[in-house]
């Protein structure tokens, strides 16, 4: 295919997209029909996808302290996707992997949070804290806590190495609570010992996905309760990738996103059940030869996915 636009599919309208201004936002200009200039290959977007309110409000707080000239280091990715630590990295911000190796005035924790016992630690060597965790995460915080005090035995279903379990879990006696990703590990674990359980899932899962695993544990446990903080932007995301992946008219789907996001991984992998799915971090990472004969183009993108580097992607689609 030679240069032409890309035409952005929503619904039943459609709209050319015009260069990104220089503040990022994207911007459209609609018509009553389709005007094409050349050869177009048409992009439709997923229902929802990309920044969730956390990340959103997460990169907001660092950007606004970067420019009112505060100095600090992020512990760990502020989210997972490489284009938004890159970006905090030119303000200044950069990030690190211990509270040790802070050498600025102040921390940043992510949005997906830190055990409590980090605030005490940083404050204990003199150091301010920016704290930009998800209001999801911090209502499991709370709710787990106060679930513990109430003679619960706690159940996370999530991955066990992701920063966000860990944040839950890194404080806790390990004789407290379980965490559990499979059937086969729910199953391994005599739950009728426990005379009541309580399940938080890990933010970025649909909770959906695990009713198996949570059944599971349900024919062992005499007692248990679910506690609802599964955050609402996850389900929608994967929700409107489904809609993309059965959508007949749409011949390849890129899913962009960091390598280390969950959230992500799961976009794609609901993606790749039906279409021939790609996951990127962004423009770069593209291939011509992924649309061969391709017309229709689905994008979506994780919650930590800047809108301009979807912008970005679509915009070097037009030029296969």
């Amino acid at each position: 295919m030679g240069i032409g636009i890309v035409a952005v599919v929503r619904g039943s309208r459609f709209a050319v997209r015009e260069p990104r201004t220089a503040s990022h936002e994207p911007r459209f200009r609609m018509f009553s029909a389709l005007r094409t200039f050349g050869p177009t290959m048409k992009v439709k977007r997923a229902e929802k996808y990309g920044f969730c309110s956390g990340v959103r409000i997460a990169d907001l707080k660092v950007k606004r302290f970067a420019a009112g000239g505060g100095r600090g280091a992020i512990l760990g990715q502020v989210v997972h996707n490489e284009r938004v630590v890159e970006d905090m990295e030119r303000l200044g911000v950069r990030t690190v992997e211990e509270i040790a190796a802070v050498a600025e005035p102040t921390i940043v924790f992510s949005a997906h949070g830190v055990p409590p016992s980090f605030h005490e630690r940083a404050k204990s060597v003199g150091l301010k804290v920016l704290d930009t965790t998800c209001k999801f995460v911090y209502d499991i915080h709370r709710e787990s806590k106060e679930a513990l005090a109430a003679g619960y035995h706690l159940v996370f279903i999530g991955d066990p190495k992701h920063r966000e379990v860990i944040g839950y879990t890194n404080d806790l006696d390990p004789s407290t609570y379980h965490i559990v990703s499979t059937i086969e590990g729910a199953s391994g674990v005599d739950w009728s010992m426990y005379p009541k359980l309580k399940i938080f899932y890990q933010t970025t899962l649909n909770a959906e996905e695990f009713e198996d695993v949570v059944r599971a544990i349900e024919k062992r446990s005499a007692s248990i309760e679910r506690a609802d903080t599964i955050c609402y932007a996850t389900k929608e995301n994967q929700d409107a990738a489904r809609v993309l992946a059965l959508d007949p008219e749409i011949d390849v789907i890129i899913i962009i996103g960091g390598k280390k996001s969950a959230n992500t991984k799961h976009l794609w992998e609901i993606c790749r059940e039906r279409k021939r799915s790609y996951l990127v971090q962004g423009a770069d990472d593209l291939d011509p030869g992924w649309f061969e004969g391709a017309e229709v183009v689905g994008v979506t993108a994780g919650s930590s996915t800047p809108d301009y580097v979807i912008d970005e992607v679509e915009q070097r689609i037009a030029t296969f």
